[in-house]
């Protein structure tokens, strides 16, 4: 791949006031809060009971919201796995840290906030998925995933040279955090810990020990399951997320190859989800899963559309819900040795996901739109002491808000070019002091897989204005109040024509405070061009 010459010249700016903060704080380093940062991969907000216990209890990242706080309103800015990991990193928005999508590099230039911490006292490490880079700033310790990684036997990039290791992926990371925790972390450094799983991103492979259980589970249908997008743009119809039209009978239902070409089914051919398991864990799974395999060729002659689509649902529910089981469970050994260590009162523990997911709602799988499934995130933070137990928060707080608020609770001075807030007003019960009313959000990565447009947009506690852009120029509106799952787009109707005015005129203070404009938006173009991501 040609190197990004033009890319480089147009984001060059972006960077030239990009300097580390100064790591000034009055606190004795043995009195600063530990951070412990936990992070799973495409977990919706549904999919915790916290927030929904229709699908799945998740007793302890339950646990977290009912020692600490739970964010109703939390959000990313940027809808997708790496992007969304950079703004986490940097506390700067995809158009100014240029990690836009998943194929662009990561200007290592950046500033992270672990880098800040590192070099004010702090003790580092990471463990489990990055998603770029193999050589993470700012941490005295990492083992991490190649890429999305693997859930069976997976390989890890550690500052020593790469390992393949046994097991379960979940599990795995678990130990490793914990290995850490019990004979390297410093009694006498405060500790930031980033603990990233995989799970739940697809193709979602449960632990074994999950198998029966959630096989035999059958969930309720979303509302908007067959949706039919009637009020919507091309952005939402041309989308390639159906879970009847785009959901991948092996890779994601785990229909076996050879059944498929009995049935004379056509199905895109992706790498086998298997591949990483040996003989033992594979006999395993071919215990569970072949039988549900029988049953699907002996009824898929009889189902229609409707019926396959609910089929289709069911297994994918089954298993990414599978995954989550064994993240949860996992979650508990960690708090439990902060309990049992007594390190527990002066640790901060956050549990997020690098953004939401559709679990089958307007009849998807995946992310990347701002519809609320994927722009909203879970947040849950405990901090005892300081956060009331069983706290709830509806302010519009982002993934730009972790840099920031860490870094105040260490006492540091955060770098200017930061743009998130800190969040440490609202976790101390100090409403007041929050007064942002509106966030902001753009998704850049099109044309590529899923075929979701470009678009950006800004996002109240009331309304939701969205605009399209590049290949269709549609704008979309949205009464969050009186129509939350969003099949009701009112930019067009009458009575919505001066929310519409002052949403516009939201959009264009809030991209002129955060520095995005259309001429970046260009520039990010003429990158893929010049790629041949698109024609020129």
């Amino acid at each position: 791949m040609k190197r990004f010459c033009a890319y480089s010249i147009f984001i060059l700016f972006l960077f030239l006031a990009n300097a580390c903060a100064q790591p000034k704080t009055d606190l004795p380093k043995t009195d600063r809060p530990n951070i412990v940062f936990i992070m799973s991969d495409d977990h919706a907000y549904q999919a915790i009971s916290a927030y929904n216990d229709q699908l799945i209890q998740t007793p302890n990242i339950d646990r977290i919201a009912d020692e600490g706080m739970l964010f109703g309103n939390a959000c990313v800015t940027n809808s997708i796995c790496a992007p969304s990991r950079a703004v986490i990193l940097t506390g700067k928005h995809s158009h100014m840290n240029g990690k836009i999508d998943n194929r662009s590099p990561f200007d290592t230039t950046n500033v992270t906030f672990p880098q800040i911490l590192q070099k004010s006292g702090y003790q580092t490490a990471m463990f489990g998925k990055l998603h770029f880079g193999n050589n993470p700033k700012g941490f005295d310790e990492f083992k991490i995933l190649p890429g999305q990684g693997d859930y069976y036997n997976p390989k890890f990039i550690t500052s020593k040279g790469d390992t393949t290791i046994t097991g379960y992926v979940t599990d795995i990371i678990t130990d490793l955090t914990l290995d850490w925790l019990k004979k390297r972390r410093n009694p006498d450094q405060p500790f930031l810990l980033m603990y990233l799983h995989k799970a739940p991103h697809r193709s979602w492979l449960p632990a074994e020990r999950h198998y029966k259980e959630f096989t035999q589970k059958t969930f309720p249908l979303p509302e908007t399951l067959f949706d039919d997008y009637k009020t919507r743009g091309e952005a939402a119809k041309t989308a390639e997320m159906n879970i009847l039209n785009h959901m991948v009978l092996n890779y994601d239902n785990k229909v076996l190859p050879e059944v498929i070409e009995e049935l004379q089914i056509e199905d895109r051919k992706l790498h086998d989800p298997l591949k990483r398991m040996n003989p033992t864990q594979k006999a395993a799974w071919d215990a569970i899963y072949n039988p549900i395999n029988e049953e699907f060729k002996n009824t898929y002659p009889t189902m229609n559309d409707s019926t396959l689509m609910v089929w289709k649902y069911q297994r994918y529910m089954q298993d990414y819900l599978g995954t989550i089981a064994a993240v949860d469970e996992n979650v508990g050994r960690l708090l439990d040795y902060l309990d049992d260590e007594k390190l527990s009162d002066n640790t901060i523990v956050v549990y997020t996901s690098d953004q939401g997911f559709y679990l089958g709602e307007h009849g998807w799988f995946d992310k990347r739109f701002m519809y609320d499934e994927s722009f909203k995130t879970p947040l849950l933070i405990r901090w005892p002491n300081e956060i009331t137990p069983g706290t709830t928060s509806d302010e519009m707080v982002q993934n730009l808000d972790f840099a920031q608020t860490f870094l105040e609770i260490a006492g540091v001075i955060p770098p200017s070019d930061m743009q998130g807030e800190s969040l440490v007003p609202l976790l101390m019960g100090q409403k007041e002091k929050w007064d942002r009313d509106a966030v902001y959000y753009h998704y850049y990565e099109y044309p590529a897989e899923h075929a979701v447009k470009r678009h950006y947009g800004i996002a109240t506690k009331k309304y939701k204005l969205i605009h399209f852009y590049y290949d269709v120029d549609e704008w979309e509106l949205y009464d969050r109040e009186k129509d939350p799952n969003e099949t009701h787009n009112v930019y067009d109707q009458p009575g919505y024509s001066k929310i519409k005015t002052d949403m516009k005129l939201k959009l264009d203070a809030i991209r002129e405070k955060y520095k995005d404009s259309d001429s970046l938006s260009n520039g990010y173009l003429q990158l893929y061009k010049d790629e041949g991501w698109i024609e020129p």
